[in-house]
């Protein structure tokens, strides 16, 4: 093997780590120049997101919806998704990207009916453009490389933005996807929720790059690390990634650092896997408590600011679950209606199958 002077270094890369605030909810660097407005907006969407989490898993656990997906930690990294983008670009999420969701128009109740098996809960009354919860790992990052090849198409100045867990690195793929976009100088930007855990399979069994971030390199592209739990540096990087690709200077990965303090799945039981003492440490570092912190410390937030804000999202909540739950029930073609544009003649004749029985019923 050649040596020393006879070797030739032709390329050397780095990943860059950010943090704004520190896991006491202290200030590492000056923080954006955001209004208090701005601030306490991205505090009450984590703190809807949160009390919509717990419902959810009490509707799952008394039977009046099916299995679902919690985000209880990781709610930082989705509010900054959904507070970066414009109103013009395309959200294609995964199965935690709730917070991203209710900032682009998803209704809670539109969120509870997907897990409730409701296709009409994938049929958003806003934003139509946004792609339904995708629970395929990794296909959606794919997807996201069409929209971005489309917007390049037809010269617009939109970005497509798409999340994953990061046990979705590991699928092909993500693999293709991040090839692609590198090719293509594509405008669409991928944001990885490494919360450690694929299901139970722990990252150390997952890779061996010392980052996820680092898989970018590869494609001939930018990897960032962030703290996932500081909705502010989630809300610099993932803004400046996605103005970054509008202007025609390709995407980036992200990969925002934070830890899963819920089961995967309500189909799931964390504690056979994860090791207490991991998740206690966890609890000390998630984002809620961090940026109230904050917010108490330079923007003058009271315990009756927080009492009414709890109270406002838990009315909205309780408003969309009446909502959820008195929904007229799904017509059975609905299993056709929403899965193709067109059909084809086989299924036009099971679907009139379906709806001659019906009747005869």
């Amino acid at each position: 093997m050649l040596q020393g002077d006879d070797v030739t270094t032709i390329a050397r890369f780095a990943v860059d780590f950010h943090q704004i605030l520190n896991e006491k909810g202290t200030l590492c660097i000056p923080p954006p120049n955001h209004t208090r407005a701005t601030l306490i907006e991205l505090y009450r969407i984590m703190t809807l997101t949160r009390l919509f989490d717990k419902k959810a898993i009490a509707l799952q656990r008394t039977g009046q919806m099916g299995t679902y997906a919690p985000i209880n930690g990781q709610e930082a990294i989705s509010t900054a998704i959904g507070h970066a983008m414009r109103v013009e670009d395309v959200l294609v999420p995964y199965y935690r990207d709730y917070a991203a969701q209710l900032q682009r128009g998803v209704q809670i109740s539109e969120i509870l009916a997907y897990w409730g098996g409701d296709e009409r809960g994938s049929q958003f009354a806003h934003n139509q453009q946004d792609f339904p919860i995708c629970v395929p790992i990794a296909s959606q990052c794919l997807h996201a490389c069409g929209v971005a090849f489309a917007f390049n198409y037809r010269q617009e100045k939109r970005v497509a933005v798409t999340c994953l867990g990061e046990g979705g690195t590991s699928e092909g793929d993500f693999y293709e996807a991040m090839n692609a976009a590198g090719t293509f100088n594509l405008p669409v930007v991928f944001v990885v929720n490494n919360n450690f855990w694929a299901i139970s399979v722990p990252l150390s069994k997952q890779t061996r790059s010392q980052t996820i971030a680092q898989k970018a390199i590869a494609a001939g592209f930018n990897g960032i690390q962030v703290d996932g739990n500081d909705v502010l540096a989630c809300r610099e990087v993932i803004s400046q990634a996605i103005e970054k690709a509008r202007a025609g200077q390709g995407p980036t990965l992200i990969e925002a650092l934070t830890y899963r303090l819920c089961d995967h799945t309500t189909a799931d039981d964390a504690t056979r896997y994860q090791p207490k003492a991991d998740v206690d440490n966890a609890r000390l570092k998630e984002p809620l408590a961090r940026f109230r912190h904050f917010l108490q410390t330079h923007h003058d937030w009271q315990e009756k600011n927080e009492q009414d804000l709890v109270q406002a999202c838990q009315t909205l909540i309780d408003q969309e679950v009446a909502r959820y739950l008195n929904r007229s029930p799904q017509s059975l073609e609905s299993m056709f209606d929403y899965h193709y544009a067109l059909l084809a003649d086989d299924l036009i004749e099971q679907r009139a199958s379906v709806l001659e029985e019906m009747h005869d019923a």
